[in-house]
């Protein structure tokens, strides 16, 4: 009698093998506990179904995407929060932009000044030295170390001056890129 009632209480699994064979049994074959199957009750209705590996990474993967959607639309609402509670019209992120803008030209102004003192002292030794080989004399030591440093230092300002002008480039691509969303959300509000 108690064996008749453990019997009944007892769930029906079912699954399908690598062939494409549906399977009914009381117990579930361990091979099977990972790759999916359904528990049934009496009447043959799906009381609980357990995912294969395959479902469980996809799944996962899924809800690892959802989150990362839902992460870059809480970073991109706090931005816009960010944006409209910062400037009140375009005029005054133009006016941002610009200012961003000044320490870069300043900068690069800074470096061609002092580029022509030290294209101009670069010229002064090449003639000094020049005059120096034709007379048949050594170069001194001195001198040689004097123009390299002078030819380091031209190509320090050259180096300077491009990563200001691409840092500009930067800044007015962010500023255009701000007062396009502005102008979006303002539009919406």
């Amino acid at each position: 009698m108690l064996l008749a009632a453990g019997t009944a209480q007892a769930a029906m699994y079912r699954w399908v093998d690598g062939n494409g064979r549906v399977h009914y049994s009381d117990t579930l074959p361990p091979s099977y506990q990972k790759s999916g199957a359904a528990e049934m009750n009496k009447q043959g209705s799906i009381i609980r179904r357990t995912q294969s590996e395959a479902e469980r990474r996809a799944e996962a993967e899924r809800l690892s995407a959802q989150k990362r959607l839902q992460q870059e639309q809480q970073k991109q609402a706090q931005l816009d929060r960010a944006l409209t509670s910062t400037y009140t019209t375009e005029a005054e992120i133009d006016l941002a932009r610009d200012r961003a803008l000044e320490h870069h030209k300043l900068a690069i102004k800074g470096a061609e000044i002092r580029g022509k003192a030290v294209e101009a002292n670069l010229a002064d030794l090449r003639t000094r030295i020049a005059k120096i080989e034709q007379a048949g004399r050594k170069v001194g030591a001195g001198l040689t170390e004097q123009l390299e440093q002078a030819t380091r230092e031209q190509q320090e300002l050259k180096r300077t001056i491009q990563s200001n002008e691409e840092a500009m480039e930067k800044v007015r691509g962010k500023y255009a890129a701000d007062k396009a969303r502005f102008v979006e959300l303002s539009g919406k509000q």
